[in-house]
């Protein structure tokens, strides 16, 4: 099942290629002020590799890439006229990179140090990673991990954990590891990897895109890993908010969604089966217990959108 064709190819890149141009994607939507605090901080942070930066303004309300390539001429932003979500965001900004490497990074993260050559350098490791995510802090109160990799999803339940997660940095991170899944938040990948699994599935829209992404370098005998010499901090998503209808709406649809498309056999209808009738059923009671009944509707809704949707 393994590929030989990307290894082969991006042996002969790197032994041509030693100082490989890495682009920088993010995707901003109304967050204006976070998008300048991330560019900010690589342009001020990054030396040890070249490097270009390209803001996709995701249909805000007022034209943010305007306004960003006025402050910054340097950079590279493209305004879409239609929400394209984070996958379609992020897939244009992929089709205008000029890069070998491409860093997916939310706008609401930031870097206070360089380990952007390092990043890069871990492909080195094996031929057969194609993408990789860094250790992961909170920004407040900033020494916090947030992620320093994920345990593998379960077959019926599509549950994991967070390595580390709210836990002291203190130095029990710091090992380079294979992960089952790359981090939404900031995410680096071979553009030949890219090339050979295809764009980012738009079908999500919002939420489970970066698993889904994942699912297919493993099929295709690839490997995701943790590099925690790099290290970036998030601040949290803003755009959404903290269960909001669209974060309930999304998540719920799409759980179902990747269990169709990645499942196999039983286990796929086992597994929508269980989010349905257990998973979502409890979410919503609760939900509804607590008052919130607006987010009972957005799950509901979201399993209806799975059922019709063309898959």
């Amino acid at each position: 099942m393994v590929k030989t064709d990307i290894k082969s190819i991006d042996s002969l890149h790197e032994k041509e290629n030693e100082n490989p141009l890495l682009s920088i994607i993010t995707v901003n939507y109304n967050g204006l002020q976070d998008t300048c605090e991330l560019i900010d901080s690589l342009l001020n942070t990054i030396f040890s590799v070249p490097f270009e930066i390209i803001v996709v303004d995701n249909a805000s309300r007022i034209d943010e890439a305007e306004i960003l390539k006025n402050r910054y001429p340097q950079i590279i932003t493209i305004r879409s006229d239609k929400n394209l979500g984070f996958s379609g965001g992020n897939n244009l900004g992929i089709r205008n990179a000029m890069g070998d490497y491409f860093f997916f990074m939310n706008n609401d993260t930031y870097v206070r140090t360089d380990g952007f050559r390092s990043l890069i350098d871990a492909f080195k490791l094996k031929p057969e990673i194609a993408a990789v995510s860094p250790k992961i802090l909170f920004a407040e109160p900033g020494n916090t991990i947030q992620f320093a990799g994920y345990t593998p999803l379960t077959k019926i339940t599509l549950r994991n954990e967070i390595i580390g997660f709210g836990q002291l940095d203190d130095g029990r991170w710091d090992i380079p590891k294979p992960i089952p899944i790359v981090h939404g938040a900031a995410m680096l990948f071979r553009k030949s990897a890219i090339d050979h699994i295809g764009f980012m599935p738009e079908i999500y829209f919002l939420y489970y895109e970066e698993l889904d992404w994942s699912a297919s370098i493993q099929r295709e005998g690839l490997e995701c890993w943790y590099v925690p010499s790099c290290v970036v901090f998030h601040k949290g998503s803003k755009s959404t908010g903290v269960y909001s209808s669209m974060q309930i709406f999304y998540k719920t649809r799409n759980r179902l969604l990747y269990a169709w498309r990645n499942l196999t056999g039983m286990n796929r209808f086992l597994s929508v089966a269980y989010q349905i009738l257990i998973a979502n059923f409890k979410i919503c009671f609760l939900f509804l217990i607590k008052g919130k009944a607006s987010l009972t509707k957005s799950c509901i809704l979201g399993i209806f959108a799975f059922l019709k949707m063309e898959k």
